[in-house]
């Protein structure tokens, strides 16, 4: 489906970010991985090649604006398109407390690094695409981007943030032939966050987990490559008119909150 697309993937050293770019590989695409810690990167890139896909890997941070505007104009002069662009870095949230007890500095600190990051990438990719007349834009953001969902901390506000740039970058950019989705997901319980918290607290994560599934219509939480095969839907041909919305994986979380219906029906 990505077929000879070139994907610029930001925060590829994470679990969820590692995971979305051995998918872009598998469906095709030659994938440009990009984070802080490049041995991180490295490492997927060198399994991306090691199953016969394609993936370069450099060490971009996504807040340096120089820096991500040298990288895309490096994949530029290798590859002659930037296809695809998608944003994973880590917010640094911290949530499991209320509004009236987290610091300053741990409120603002998720939207203040979506805003700056997700600015500077998206606006890179897109002088790119305008060029070229076509490409897409993708971000993530998670359920308390749809409803409101209590001890969330600043992480509520940033995915409100990142889906309304969206939006916008989605209005001015259209007319280029760029489409520009976001996707809003619920927890994965396969990422590494939900891996090392139950590693450490398996009890404690269990219950909340269960708690997480209670919430969803369909019982059950999307895995990362639920995410994936949505995020490889939407960059390809098959999505050439979807544009300028939040495509919702979150399993029915934010159409309303379900834990009053049980297992076998009402």
């Amino acid at each position: 489906m990505l077929q000879n697309k070139n994907a610029v993937i930001y925060g590829a050293g994470g679990s969820l970010g590692g995971a979305m770019a051995k998918a872009f590989a598998t469906a095709g695409a030659t994938v440009f991985l990009t984070g802080l810690n490049l041995s991180s990167v490295q490492k997927i890139a060198d399994e991306i090649l090691a199953s016969g896909g394609k993936a370069h890997a450099d060490q971009v941070d996504a807040m340096d604006e120089a820096a991500v505007n040298n990288h895309i104009n490096q994949v530029i002069q290798q590859a002659g398109t930037v296809d695809i662009s998608f944003n994973l870095i880590d917010l640094q949230v911290v949530q499991n407390m209320s509004l009236v007890d987290i610091a300053v500095a741990d409120f603002v600190r998720p939207a203040a690094i979506a805003m700056q990051s997700y600015f500077i990438t998206a606006t890179a990719a897109a002088r790119v695409m305008m060029k070229q007349g076509s490409g897409v834009i993708l971000s993530l953001t998670a359920t308390p981007g749809g409803i409101g969902y209590p001890f969330t901390g600043g992480f509520a506000p940033a995915c409100g943030a990142i889906e309304s740039l969206s939006r916008n970058l989605a209005g001015e950019l259209g007319i280029n032939g760029i489409r520009v989705v976001n996707i809003r997901s619920a927890g994965s319980p396969d990422s590494k966050v939900f891996a090392d918290a139950i590693a450490a607290r398996p009890d404690e994560i269990k219950i909340v987990l269960n708690k997480m599934k209670d919430d969803t219509m369909l019982k059950k939480l999307p895995l990362m490559a639920d995410i994936a095969n949505t995020a490889i839907f939407l960059a390809s041909g098959l999505a050439g008119a979807i544009t300028g919305v939040t495509v919702d994986v979150t399993c029915g979380t934010t159409a309303g909150l379900n834990y009053r219906t049980k297992d076998g029906g009402l």
